[in-house]
């Protein structure tokens, strides 16, 4: 059982002793049944300190770091004053990760149990009384502060980097979707009582939903229907000729004029559905162009928005290396290849990209893993730049599309040096153009890390030699004169022969002798081990030879 426990509440820190007899907090339950009581627990904690905050910004600053489980300065000197030099304190704590945090820093033991955690609730029950110098009213007003204070960090975002608005609207668009393919399927199962041929006339559900809007009765067509049936089919008189002699020579049934106005209705209603996915289309179009344009330009709009919105955030997808980026979204199928030890899926969500789809069959994977690697990094480029653009991603899709032609007639890409150069160079043109200063922070960062394996240009390599050419006279200045045995040991350390694969006797021998070489001098038993290393290398060398 906790000696002293901490309490946070919205008026300030305060720190308690609690005098609980033995066999009260042995259960929680019998704890419980004397927090209810304000006589008998308050004669079983008693108030030891009580600091008030400052004002409103201090009181969230102490509350954002202890739900953090970070110490605050404030927090600190608190626990420092009164508990530090104690000996035997035990500390109650409500916050598990505060308590490791006070341990670590301060090395005060603290509890987060059960029976703690229902003493600091009645502690907060009963805190006006408890709490010295706090009037009837103090503690709500101060709570209703905090907390909306609290909830308005929690939920604040910029406006210009709003994913969470494009992980909604491409998970509506998928709904949508679903919805208007069994509506229209709808519409069309009930106006096929009426009229069957329509529906291998007019294959299109949508062209279907306006032309059954627009028919109605098929008893009462005649040759006025032509030109309005002819717009929206896209001036196709041929395609309206043919749905009106259809429906003279028709075997649907006959229905009444209530079933035609539902009917109607109906299909009014999923056009509205069309439309409005249409207008959701663009919005998620809109979207992407502000939050992840390098994304949208490499990938397009819709998978990248998938991407997105299973990462959770641009932020997260931005933090996952390429090989999970690649299979995001079959993790069904990853985890069951790992428990039947199977083989593990090639591609997830990046599958519905255009890339994946034109690649042969045997090489649908090594694009995948391509495309992955350029989707993570634009994505990185999305999420750590400031002012978007569309330049990095025009480059990235350009060397995918390179790599599809390498995969199929052996074409040589651009390596990723100069398309980066490229790209930063676009940007350049792009800002002058629009009268700005580019901003080349983690671009340029990015473009000069984005292939180690990749030769450096001729001016960097000359460069290198002059800096390695000065820094050899500069150590050959420094370096004191070297001794006769010093010599030697150099001497002997270069002409140590190679060790001999035909002689794994000699070649242990030889590792012992350059690990002894580490130092200036040589001893008399290193001496006798370096010539009989000597010799055994000389006899794996005629046997060798032989």
């Amino acid at each position: 059982m906790a000696t002293h426990l901490l309490f946070e509440c919205a008026t300030g820190l305060a720190i308690f002793t609690s005098e609980f007899a033995e066999e009260i907090g042995k259960s929680v339950k019998s704890v419980q049944d004397s927090v209810d009581d304000v006589a008998k627990f308050g004669k079983m904690v008693k108030l030891v300190s009580f600091v008030p905050f400052t004002d409103a910004a201090h009181a969230l600053e102490v509350a954002n770091d202890v739900s953090e489980g970070v110490v605050h300065e404030f927090l600190h000197g608190l626990l420092e004053l009164n508990l530090a030099k104690k000996a035997g304190v035990v500390l109650g704590v409500e916050e598990r990760g505060l308590a490791s945090s006070i341990k670590a820093t301060l090395g005060i033991e603290c509890d987060a149990s059960d029976r703690t955690l229902e003493v600091l609730r009645g502690i907060r029950l009963h805190q006006e009384k408890l709490l010295a110098g706090l009037e009837q009213g103090d503690t709500k007003r101060s709570q209703l502060g905090l907390g909306h204070a609290y909830s308005r960090a929690k939920v604040k975002f910029n406006v210009n980097r709003s994913d969470n608005m494009i992980i909604q609207a491409i998970a509506l668009l998928d709904q949508l979707d679903k919805d208007v393919n069994t509506f229209a399927m709808r519409v069309r199962e009930w106006y096929g009582w009426h009229f069957p041929e329509l529906v291998r006339i007019v294959p299109d559900n949508y062209q279907y939903a306006k032309v059954c809007r627009l028919l109605g009765d098929k008893a009462q067509l005649d040759e006025d229907i032509l030109e309005p049936l002819a717009e929206l089919l896209d001036d196709n008189e041929t395609l309206a000729r043919n749905i009106l002699d259809a429906s003279r020579a028709s075997m649907g049934t006959d229905i009444s004029e209530v079933d035609h106005l539902n009917i109607k209705n109906f299909a009014t209603r999923v056009i509205h559905l069309y439309d409005y996915r249409k207008s959701l289309q663009a919005y998620l179009s809109d979207k992407m162009g502000v939050v992840a344009p390098n994304l949208a330009a490499l990938i397009g709009d819709t998978v990248g928005a998938r991407l997105i919105s299973h990462a959770g955030s641009l932020t997260n997808l931005s933090k996952y290396p390429a090989s999970t980026v690649q299979i995001l979204g079959a993790e069904k199928a990853l985890f069951r290849a790992l428990k039947t030890k199977g083989n593990t899926p090639k591609y997830g969500l990046i599958y519905h990209s255009t890339f994946i789809g034109r690649a042969g069959a045997k090489n649908k994977g090594r694009i995948s893993r391509f495309l992955a690697n350029k989707c993570s990094i634009a994505s990185r480029i999305d999420c750590f730049t400031d002012a978007p653009t569309t330049k990095f991603g025009q480059v990235l899709r350009d060397q995918v599309e390179e790599r599809l032609s390498f995969y199929e007639n052996g074409s040589n890409p651009t390596k990723n040096a100069e398309a980066m150069a490229r790209a930063l160079k676009m940007v350049k043109d792009e800002a002058a153009e629009n009268g700005e200063a580019a901003d080349e922070g983690a671009p340029a960062a990015a473009a000069a890390k984005m292939d180690l394996d990749e030769p450096a240009p001729a001016e960097a390599k000359k460069e290198k030699k002059k800096k390695r050419k000065s820094e050899a006279a500069m150590d050959e200045d420094e370096s004191p004169k070297k001794s006769k045995k010093a010599k030697k040991t150099e001497d002997v350390r270069l002409s140590l022969p190679p060790i001999s694969p035909f002689a794994p006797r000699s070649r242990m021998l030889t590792c012992r002798i350059r690990h002894a070489l580490q130092g200036e001098e040589l001893s008399k038993e290193e001496k006798k081990k370096l010539k009989e290393a000597k010799k055994a290398a000389k006899e794996a060398k005629k046997a060798g030879k032989a």
